[in-house]
């Protein structure tokens, strides 16, 4: 009896990740009536990833009511998974989609929300916390996130700030007399897939307020803040590197979870495949199916299909990519793991339509890949 994992990109546009997984299966089932499969959605850290890892793990999901990147209350949900672990995107509390685009200032958008999560699985007892930051709203530095968790923000004479972008250039002093103690007995982990530093030309604000709603004026306004902010949180935590890999993600989400929760920065399919427990998965495993929706070199740095390629090669479990497309620098994969990619179009034909026949295109050829795979059993 075989046994194949089946473990995809979404195909952006067109195909979620568990649907994806779903066609694999219904080819296989159909060549090998015998076979025993296993369907893992994926994701990366931005929004959909506490979905995926709770149906790719047999998790539950928990949902409480927080604040929104503009104060208002929203209902946001979390994952709770086996071993005292937790599962949180940022997205669900202060991500860019729960803001109208009219609406979106990062001078006034606050990480809040995201802290009320933690918080909440602290609460519940969880002693490891995997925090998902990508599709934020905010540009606060993480100080809102950090406020819910009990630090306070002070400006030069002693008031507490709210804790949004505009107050990171009034930041004097921070207080954590309060700070949440369940923290220091709390494993973090970031899912981050950014390498860009706090401040800068590459920097948080720079880079990425202006996607969330930022005018060019207030985009010098911020990045002047950051710095300042950067500045106290050294005075704070004199470990703290602010030019370091991934503090500028998230408008600085990534710099205040390394300062404050000492979490660890990872990429977002190292902690994804992590969380599933995917090497488990591929014992006894014949062959692991992924892939994605554009096949280029990139795909070989830090992509979904790098990472399951890699993990396939280390257990000795032949890995086949299928994509929707792919230019002839897709060969690198090659080198990591993959020993085969198969493209699903099969005639020339514009984005749009490819797009739109995405489904029929992933199901010919998942029945190809199979059929392939069943007529070279019966050769061997």
């Amino acid at each position: 009896m075989p046994k194949f994992v089946f473990a995809s990109d979404s195909f952006k546009g067109s195909l979620p990740s568990l649907q994806v997984a779903q066609l694999l299966d219904e080819a296989a089932q159909s060549a090998f009536p015998d076979a025993h499969t296993q369907l893992v959605a994926m994701a990366d850290g931005g929004e959909g990833t506490v979905q995926a890892v709770v149906e790719a793990a047999g998790g539950t999901l928990h949902e409480v009511c927080v604040h929104g990147p503009l104060g208002g209350v929203v209902e946001a949900a979390y994952g709770l998974l086996d071993g005292g672990r937790a599962i949180i995107e940022m997205a669900a509390a202060s991500g860019l989609p729960l803001v109208a685009p009219e609406s979106r200032n990062p001078a006034i958008t606050s990480t809040y929300g995201t802290g009320e999560l933690i918080r909440n699985a602290l609460s519940l007892g969880v002693g490891e916390i995997t925090l998902g930051i990508g599709g934020s709203a905010t540009n606060d530095g993480g100080m809102g996130c950090m406020r819910a968790l009990g630090a306070r923000f002070l400006d030069e004479n002693g008031e507490e700030l709210e804790g949004t972008g505009s107050d990171l250039g009034r930041v004097s002093r921070i207080d954590l007399r309060e700070f949440e103690p369940r923290v220091a007995k709390t494993r973090f982990r970031v899912m981050c897939d950014v390498d860009n530093p706090l401040y800068g030309t590459r920097g948080a604000t720079r880079v990425f307020a202006p996607q969330k709603g930022a005018s060019p004026a207030q985009v010098e306004e911020l990045e002047a803040g950051m710095q300042r902010y950067s500045a106290v949180l050294q005075e704070a935590f004199p470990t703290f590197d602010p030019m370091a890999a991934g503090m500028g993600a998230a408008g600085g989400l990534g710099a205040a979870a390394c300062a404050f929760l000492q979490a660890e920065m990872l990429p977002g399919i190292e902690c994804m495949l992590d969380l599933v427990r995917f090497d488990q998965l591929l014992e006894g495993c014949d062959l692991c199916v992924t892939g994605e929706g554009h096949a280029d070199a990139q795909s070989a740095h830090g992509k979904v299909v790098s990472g399951v390629a890699a993990r396939c090669r280390r257990a000795g479990v032949p890995c086949v990519t299928v994509v929707g497309g792919m230019d002839r620098t897709a060969v690198e994969l090659f080198d990591i793991g993959v020993n085969a990619l198969v493209p699903t179009v099969v005639d020339v034909e514009p984005l749009e339509s490819a797009l739109e026949h995405a489904e029929d295109n992933y199901r010919l050829a998942a029945n190809r890949l199979f059929a392939l795979l069943k007529l070279g059993q019966g050769i061997r």
